[in-house]
């Protein structure tokens, strides 16, 4: 089994930061691409920062200069920080991670998903 833990969402005003965590724990093998989606109310599921294996990093252009994706590959952690928040970044942030687990098959993980309120 593979399990992925966030934290670190929460209440901030306008122009406020915060920093999302996710740990993926289990029965890993490799932690290949992981990345943040978010999900506002009446809004479907977008995707917010990428990591997708080999370092790269791909964003979604209205959190591009904002936010920064980075990960701890020997924790199997994947990290959101948010700055300048605004109160459309208001939604249910969730951790998404892909890989090998040690019995040889993929997995394609969601977390629980963390609030975010953003306000005015």
């Amino acid at each position: 089994q593979v399990q992925l833990v966030e934290s670190g969402g929460g209440l901030v005003q306008a122009g406020g930061s915060l920093r999302l965590s996710c740990a993926a724990s289990g029965s890993i093998y490799s932690v290949n691409a992981m990345g943040w989606y978010r999900q506002a109310p009446g809004k479907q599921r977008e995707l917010v920062a990428g990591m997708p294996s080999g370092g790269s990093t791909n964003y979604a252009d209205s959190v591009k200069g904002r936010f920064t994706i980075s990960r701890d590959n020997a924790k199997n952690t994947v990290y959101l920080q948010m700055n300048s928040l605004k109160p459309e970044d208001t939604a249910v942030y969730y951790c998404n991670a892909a890989g090998i687990k040690r019995d040889g098959l993929m997995f394609n993980h969601w977390g629980q998903g963390t609030q975010v309120i953003v306000s005015s």
